[in-house]
């Protein structure tokens, strides 16, 4: 017997009447914008109107993943449902997917299996117009520099320091290297520049750490786009553009409201890369599920030492709140690739190479602990996996004193995940620590980054280009030092090096450029090539889309 697809088993679930999820929580009735029955905006402002004490926040990531992802996502959605099932208040807070993985290689990013957010084929294609209107809010300032450049508007604006690209909800490699302003003195000014996916957008990222209108406002205006040939800084205020970018993100702003095939709260908004932007859904989102709910869920993108680390330095500093426990996803298959098994070899059973791989975990483990933060590892299971495997697994978080549980979501759903919830909610009872962040932003900006590279990825120390020194001086001299830091590097390793598996040793992060991302609040040192425009493969997945005579999509994973 097939196991079903993840749009049938979608379309089998009928969903609640969004307004009846909204009342489950107490939501207010006049804070709700229906976009048809099934999902809805939810004003920002109805955070303020919650009676109930804050809720406790549980935040889902992973050991270093396979290429394919560990199931975060799906591992945040089941144990939500496992906590419903167990009688408890919760909601979730997650991302929204982009659109260009849809059609890649990837797929969709609305869980899998009976754990999954729903309309699915809605929040993947689309959703209530988030990532179009960031995607025209951005355009927008990069026009607005093109045209002061073509009008010589800003005296000596230097068109080879412009550092704002323009975006599009699309992987297209074509786009990674082009030239605009050909065509003639009327056309505007020629210059190499590029086009990153929407999800690499500083916009998104801002509009995912701003609180209210007041402070997406102030953060947009300190957009940096360029530098004048005396080196000065040009902004989204120097081109007084900011005003017009609110206007495009008036709705966009408000978090979104769906649910999961068990019925669920779940807010749904906003989608920042974790290799080049902070990896979390809306600070909006977030506090949304905690004020309205005794428990929030929510995740952050890649393994811990990417999106994890992020969350607590970047978003918890902005949000002013903190995960009261961290459920760190491991599987076997990834163990077994950090153990030496190659690639084709992940589905044989093999428990000496996940034994060996166990040292990736470890570390996440350690770094999850520095923050002062307790820790369940949660085993996802897949149906290639065998008894002992997950033993050797399970022997080991014992040895370490950390609470573990196997959890069946995917083919379960929250029935699959209780015994996850029960051992998340243990985690719970007691008194928690402060949250200790890994750097204060005073700091000096080479004193972040190597306690970053340090203490996160196991670094000896940390090395720079020419291009990352002078990248690093002008951070300074232009009054950015005491932003956070958004380091970007390879997600396939705890180094910057994405052939080194496991737990890494003895090697630098070289850090070979830094951009500034003033209005997000922190500065990014790009170490490794990282891709901001994805391409397509040579089969991708948008060969199998259609939709039927009756309207309905097919082809959606």
């Amino acid at each position: 017997m097939n196991f079903p697809t993840d749009i049938e088993i979608a379309r089998s679930v009928k969903p609640r009447p969004i307004m009846e999820i909204a009342e489950s929580i107490g939501l207010p009735s006049d804070d709700i914008i229906p976009y048809g029955h099934d999902k809805a905006k939810v004003r920002f402002q109805a955070i303020e109107k919650s009676k109930n004490p804050e809720g406790q926040l549980i935040l889902v990531s992973a050991i270093t993943p396979t290429p394919a992802g560990e199931g975060k996502t799906t591992t945040a959605i089941g144990l939500a449902q496992g906590m419903k099932r167990l009688g408890r208040s919760v909601a979730l807070a997650l991302r929204e997917p982009s659109m260009g993985p849809i059609f890649g290689i990837k797929g969709g990013a609305t869980g899998g299996g009976y754990s999954q957010v729903i309309p699915m084929e809605d929040i993947n294609l689309q959703f209530t117009g988030d990532f179009p209107a960031i995607s025209a809010a951005h355009n927008l300032l990069a026009a607005a520099l093109d045209n002061a450049l073509h009008q010589r508007q800003i005296v000596r604006l230097d068109p080879r320091c412009i550092t704002f690209p323009r975006v599009i909800d699309m992987n297209d490699r074509a786009l990674r290297r082009i030239i605009v302003g050909l065509g003639g003195s009327m056309m505007g000014v020629p210059r190499e520049t590029h086009c990153d996916i929407t999800a690499a957008s500083e916009v998104m990222a801002i509009l995912c750490l701003a609180r209210n209108y007041d402070d997406l406002k102030a953060r947009l205006k300190k957009i940096l786009v360029g530098l004048t040939f005396d080196g000065e800084p040009i902004t989204a205020d120097t081109l007084k553009v900011a005003g017009a970018m609110m206007v495009l993100l008036k709705e966009a702003i408000h978090p979104n409201l769906v649910q999961t095939l068990e019925g669920v709260p779940a807010f749904i908004h906003g989608g920042p890369f974790a290799n080049i932007a902070h990896g979390a859904n809306s600070i909006l989102a977030t506090k949304m599920a905690l004020a309205y709910a005794d428990y929030a869920v929510t995740e952050a993108g890649f393994g811990f030492d990417l999106g994890a680390e992020k969350f607590f330095d970047i978003t918890c500093a902005a949000g002013d709140f903190a995960p009261e426990t961290c459920v760190l996803v491991a599987t076997v298959r990834a163990l077994k690739m950090h153990g030496g098994a190659g690639m084709k070899r992940l589905k044989k059973p093999d428990p000496e190479a996940v034994s060996r791989g166990l040292s990736n975990m470890e570390k996440h483990i350690e770094s999850i602990h520095r923050f002062q933060v307790p820790v369940v590892v949660a085993i996802n299971r897949f149906h290639t996996d065998t008894n002992n495997e997950i033993q050797v697994i399970i022997n080991r978080c014992r040895e370490l004193d950390v609470p573990v549980a196997i959890t069946d979501h995917f083919s379960k759903g929250g029935e699959g995940a209780t015994a996850l919830a029960e051992t998340v909610l243990n985690t719970l009872n007691g008194k928690p620590l402060p949250l200790k962040p890994l750097y204060e932003y005073e700091w000096k900006m080479e004193d972040k980054i190597a306690k970053i590279a340090e203490e996160m990825y196991g670094a000896e120390h940390v090395d720079y280009t020419i291009k990352g020194k002078r990248h690093l001086r002008t951070v300074e001299r232009l009054g950015y030092g005491n932003l956070g830091v958004c380091m970007a590097k390879t997600q396939k390793s705890l180094s910057d090096n994405p052939e080194l598996l496991g737990r890494p040793e003895h090697f630098i992060v070289t850090v070979r450029s830094i951009e500034i991302s003033a209005g997000a609040g922190f500065v990014v040192p790009i170490t490794g090539e990282i891709l901001r425009m994805p391409g397509l493969p040579r089969k991708s997945n948008y060969i199998d889309m259609d939709i039927d005579s009756e309207g309905n999509i097919t082809g959606i994973s």
